[in-house]
């Protein structure tokens, strides 16, 4: 039941990111899936993908190689938050 929490909540957060940048510019959407990957996917996708590899080999401590996705997708995340701070807007001005 855990697991399939993790991904439900990893899907809703996803879902609710593309509805906020629907129509938005390009340093909008990289701000808000930079912090949607950071607070929303990484700790709740790592720990679903955590536990089912765990189930799926029968072995409790296999489940800890959320230890290693967290970070991986977090510093992902972190990336794109900062592509959209620092991203400059090419307004073409006509």
């Amino acid at each position: 039941m855990a697991i399939f929490v993790g991904y439900a909540i990893a899907i809703i957060g996803s879902a609710m990111a593309f509805q906020l940048t629907k129509g938005k510019s390009k340093k909008r959407k990289y701000i808000v899936w930079g912090i949607t990957t950071m607070f929303a996917l990484a700790p709740f996708f790592s720990f679903a993908i955590g536990l089912s590899y765990a189930f799926i080999v029968q072995n409790g401590w296999a489940g800890m190689i959320m230890w290693l996705l967290f970070p991986i997708i977090f510093i992902i995340g972190l990336g794109l938050l900062l592509v959209g701070i620092f991203k400059r807007n090419w307004a073409v001005t006509e």
